[in-house]
């Protein structure tokens, strides 16, 4: 089940033509108290891009996502930080943005942000969040947006107003700014949610494992992403395309991503040429597999990547 790009590769493939990204989707466990951290830990040491982690502010088994990346990042040098995805509704956007802001100075540049509109809503009203309908709570992730976006742009004048329907913000002071231009990333499946992605996000991060039609689905939800930023004048490729991902490394190849490192690195490299997917974030929760995916798969799926592209 090998996405090779020279078995699968076909004209109607979507290749965005990004340089390509490496993380981790680290369970944030509390116990052991240092297992996550010593994840990320070997993360970055190991060169890979990315350390990403989920949010559940309701689940008392795993660490607050702010928490554990704000001690991540001191223990850190060089890997990206990124929320996957952030729990909205039980975080004011305001604020999301000063707390993304403040990270993003202090680490030089290293924060990303991943939004989702929410789920587990029992959950959330049991934390004294409010339960949404499945369309309101996207109208909310779009209000949000518009007031991270906005707090962030210190090169306006006057205070930040966006009277939304479930936020609202009525001169809330700019500021500060991040380090960099700090990626909005959002987890969506459905096609209102695609359709936002590609009118408002920088990224678009979903996980394999939840797309019930298997890769081929991909293909369908880029269009609906392209759709939504050619409708508000931007470029398809304005969005990267990540894609949280699991498997196992054994010595024969057995099926997609469960196989030798090279394999891995053809399944990727196919997904890429294909589905103009860009940035691979791998469900790792022990060292060895990160050190792996980091030496071997990650150079490998470059250079193949590389070298169709260079044939095209």
């Amino acid at each position: 089940m090998s996405a090779s790009p020279s078995r699968t590769q076909s004209p109607s493939a979507t290749d965005y033509g990004h340089d390509l990204l490496f993380g981790t989707f680290t369970t944030p466990v509390a116990h052991p108290p240092m297992q996550a951290v010593e994840m990320a830990m070997a993360a970055d040491r190991a060169g890979l891009d990315m350390v990403t982690f989920q949010d559940h502010p309701y689940q008392p088994a795993f660490y607050d996502t702010w928490t554990l990346l704000s001690y991540i990042a001191a223990r850190t040098e060089r890997v990206r930080l990124g929320t996957n995805v952030l729990n909205l509704p039980l975080r004011q956007p305001a604020v999301i943005a000063r707390s993304a802001a403040g990270l993003d100075i202090l680490t030089g540049g290293r924060v990303e942000l991943g939004l989702g509109a929410g789920a587990f809503w029992d959950a959330i009203v049991a934390m004294g969040g409010r339960r949404l309908k499945p369309g309101d709570s996207i109208t909310a992730l779009e209000e949000a947006i518009a007031i991270i976006s906005e707090i962030w742009d210190t090169e306006k004048s006057g205070g930040v107003r966006v009277d939304g329907q479930f936020y609202q913000v009525k001169g809330a002071k700019r500021g500060p700014a991040p380090a960099h231009k700090i990626g909005i990333h959002i987890g969506a499946y459905k096609p209102r949610m695609l359709n936002l992605t590609g009118r408002l996000g920088d990224g678009w991060l979903p996980s394999l494992s939840y797309l019930s039609e298997g890769m081929p689905a991909l293909t369908e939800m880029n269009r609906l992403i392209d759709e939504g930023a050619v409708s508000v004048g931007r470029a398809p490729a304005a969005v990267r395309r990540f894609l949280n991902i699991s498997g196992r490394f054994m010595n024969a190849g057995e099926s997609f991503l469960n196989g030798p490192p090279r394999q891995w690195a053809e399944d990727l490299a196919g997904l890429t040429l294909n589905y103009g997917i860009s940035g691979f974030i791998l469900a790792a929760d022990d060292r060895t597999t990160i050190e792996i995916f980091a030496g071997e798969v990650a150079p490998a799926t470059r250079e193949l990547v590389a070298r169709e592209r260079a044939r095209s």
